[in-house]
């Protein structure tokens, strides 16, 4: 559990559930989507990473990686939006987003760590190379900012490869076979289930998504060899959480859904 200790003092003090978010992140669509299907209150802090809102000071002092989404909890600070999700859910039980079945546990757990394994080899260098990248580009100056709050190296990497290198062929390239893969894989799983953790809407439908949402809706990426993965997503349509955690945060400077 990524559970931190922040240099910035102030979130100590907050009470009750606040969310540091943006609508454009899919890890944030992941806790908004946990959240709603609880129906749980909440404090939004949103921050328009577009704008580079988060590269501030104040921010990494909240989350050292300088990364949406933070959950903060009567005063404990999370990151990491798989264990973020977790942690609402074993917080607020009812109704729970994970199977009873051990076996369809295990399973969750597998494709709930698996959508955050491939975001930074994967999805992240996908949708920057295809989409974000000339919108999220940095001057100069916010280029030395972020160089001097990142301590992260493999945030580090990425970062001087997404603003400033760009993105090999290769890098291009094995993104694109890694998410092949998942997909062709959990078009196989899901030709068995109506969910991914089995018939019952878990934590893995809830990281998967967003994923799904982005690649398509910022990357084009093509669904159209998963028809089980197809089918799967008109059944997530159909929630309310999807809608009020997805579709009403999307930015109108992105596109329409």
């Amino acid at each position: 559990m990524a559970i931190i200790t922040p240099t910035n003092k102030e979130v100590l003090n907050f009470q009750g559930l606040h969310l540091y978010h943006s609508g454009v992140s899919n890890c944030s669509m992941r806790v908004r989507m946990t959240l709603d299907e609880k129906r749980l209150p909440w404090t939004s802090h949103h921050l328009n990473i577009l704008k580079k809102e988060h590269v501030t000071p104040e921010y990494f002092g909240i989350n050292p990686n300088g990364l949406v989404p933070t959950l903060v909890h009567d005063g404990k600070v999370i990151i990491e939006s798989d264990d973020i999700i977790d942690y609402l859910d074993k917080e607020f039980p009812n109704p729970a987003l994970r199977p009873v079945n051990v076996q369809c546990l295990d399973t969750m757990y597998k494709w709930l760590h698996r959508a955050t394994e491939i975001h930074l080899p994967a999805v992240k260098p996908y949708i920057y190379f295809k989409r974000v990248g000339a919108s999220m580009a940095l001057s100069e100056e916010e280029d030395k900012k972020y160089e001097s709050l990142q301590s992260n190296p493999d945030l580090k990497a990425f970062h001087q490869k997404s603003t400033n290198e760009g993105f090999s062929k290769e890098d291009i390239e094995s993104a694109v076979h890694i998410l092949d893969e998942c997909f062709s894989d959990m078009n196989s799983l899901l030709g068995s289930s109506s969910w991914l953790a089995g018939d019952e809407f878990s934590l893995a439908d809830i990281a998967w998504a967003p994923l799904h949402f982005t690649l398509d809706k910022m990357a084009g990426y093509d669904f159209e060899p998963y028809k089980e993965v197809s089918d799967w997503m008109r059944r997530l349509r159909e929630r309310d959480s999807y809608r009020t955690a997805i579709i009403d945060y999307w930015p109108a400077e992105m596109g329409g859904t």
